[in-house]
């Protein structure tokens, strides 16, 4: 099977853009990726695009350029970039093309996402009792997994402490003032254990990667970095997941986050320990911590020594969320995991600014989780 690599990535910064619709956003990272690869836009074969506001994201080419390129719509909830990647990777392949694109684009209203719990499958009382809120879900999710493992509010602090520090140095990045552990723990809880900065929120952005084959690479620009796998996971039977309206009974059931890693790093032929810097689902602070485990990346409980210790630090031995994850990007859902991709590219190339982590790192690592409980991971290396 031919390897795909990518050659090109372009990032429209995350925040807010009062007047400037979501796919002026992704026309602007697309240009920006192209030219990172030395591509224009017709040479572009085929592609996937990801959107959760806007009904027909593949009107982009009205920006771009009328090619007849297929540009395909794909929605998978928060794990809505992975897919596009994955597909856009799985097309190069497979041989069905020699270079593709993967766009993502969003531009969320202010406030948590609202909807007909219908739409997902659930009854309506779910939605009536205020669970539909994820947010409620977190706090929930966290609190028993602090009970459980000797988690400490502390730790959830240096978590968001950690990202928007991080984010501090991103100039795309939305919340970019540094705060203390102690200016975290100070803010109002919102679902307890959770408080106000410990969530990240949605808001509006654009990413895109272009793709190529392995053998091509050395006509084009952008030095490649090497797409190893990509594993896309739903929820199995007894799982307790976003938008669950029970609570499963009798012996706990993998989350999708652990069946998705689990595929990734056997098809990529690596370990956890062989990576060396990760890109995690921080849709508050608790959710990085319990993703590290469900990663692999650490044991369940072992997160309060090496959060304490520094190793997820950029100078630490495991980086996680370089750029400010979720924390401090914010969520524009389908742009979201390509902003992770974006990172990752730019630390394996050794290009990140002051976010650049020691030595010259080989293996990164992203990985997205979201409702209904699917879960998406790609790994890359030089």
């Amino acid at each position: 099977m031919t390897e795909a690599v990518i050659i090109g990535v372009g990032l429209h910064p995350f925040g807010r853009f009062p007047g400037k619709p979501a796919l002026d956003m992704g026309a602007d990272a697309v240009r920006l990726a192209l030219a990172d690869a030395g591509v224009n836009w017709p040479q572009i074969q085929g592609g996937y695009i990801g959107s959760y506001e806007v009904a027909n994201p593949d009107a982009i080419v009205g920006r771009l350029g009328l090619t007849g390129v297929p540009l395909r719509g794909v929605f998978n909830g928060c794990a809505t970039a992975g897919t596009a990647v994955a597909l856009a990777a799985r097309a190069i392949e497979t041989g069905e093309h020699d270079l593709t694109i993967a766009i993502g684009l969003d531009k969320h209203p202010r406030g948590a996402f609202a909807a007909d719990p219908s739409v997902a499958g659930i009854p309506s009382w779910y939605g009536q009792t205020g669970l539909f809120l994820t947010t409620h879900f977190f706090g929930m999710k966290i609190n028993r997994y602090m009970h459980e493992h000797g988690i400490s509010h502390r730790t959830l602090a240096r978590v968001a402490s950690k990202n928007f520090r991080n984010a501090a140095g991103n100039e795309k990045a939305w919340r970019r003032t540094p705060l203390t552990p102690e200016e975290v723990l100070a803010s109002p809880v919102l679902n307890y254990p959770l408080r106000q900065f410990m969530y990240c929120g949605p808001n509006e952005g654009a990413a895109a990667i272009v793709m190529c084959r392995a053998d091509q690479a050395h006509k084009y620009r952008g030095k490649p970095v090497r797409v190893r796998a990509t594993a896309l996971r739903s929820r199995r039977l007894g799982a307790f997941e976003v938008q669950s309206p029970s609570f499963p009974v009798g012996e706990p059931v993998d989350s999708p986050s652990v069946d998705a890693s689990r595929d990734a790093y056997e098809r990529a032929g690596i370990g956890p320990e062989d990576v060396d810097v990760a890109q995690l689902q921080d849709t508050d602070a608790g959710s990085e911590i319990i993703h590290m485990a469900e990663n692999g990346l650490c044991k369940d409980g072992e997160q309060e020594r090496l959060i304490a210790e520094g190793a997820t630090e950029i100078g630490g031995r495991l980086p996680v969320n370089t750029d400010g994850g979720l924390l401090g990007n914010g969520e524009p859902i389908g742009a979201s995991g390509l902003r992770q991709i974006h990172e990752i590219v730019l630390q394996l190339r050794g290009s990140a600014g002051t976010r650049q982590i020691p030595g010259t790192p080989r293996v990164g690592y992203t990985h997205l989780y979201g409702a209904p409980g699917a879960s998406a991971v790609t790994i890359l290396s030089t």
